[in-house]
């Protein structure tokens, strides 16, 4: 069984902030099984997204850990992924969006399961 999108979240941001970057909710999903989805700001002008990966790549003797794939390779303009963000908000109204800031582009989504 997955955790409740609200309490990875909330376990997800305490993550980010014990090691110095700030994170923050910008926009509240489904309570319970929303997608999530990770803006990384690196406070240049430029920013990545993370979204879930397709079902494919989960591991079926894991099925309640969740795993991230980088919609950007690169930072792009940071206007880009607000584009992205809003079409994602628009095809499905319970998406989560969590915002982090961090020069060096650090996310932790690697070790948050």
């Amino acid at each position: 069984m997955r955790l409740k999108s609200s309490i990875w979240v909330a376990a997800y941001l305490r993550r980010c902030q014990t090691e110095g970057v700030f994170g923050a909710i910008r926009r509240r999903g489904a309570e319970e099984a929303g997608a999530v989805l990770i803006k990384v700001a690196l406070l240049d002008g430029t920013a990545m997204l993370y979204m879930p990966a397709p079902q494919t790549v989960y591991d079926d003797e894991r099925p309640f850990e969740r795993v991230f794939v980088a919609a950007t390779p690169q930072p792009v303009e940071e206007a880009a992924v607000e584009q992205r963000l809003a079409k994602e908000t628009g095809f499905d109204p319970d998406v989560w969006i969590v915002e982090l800031e961090d020069r060096a582009g650090r996310h932790f989504l690697d070790l948050a399961k």
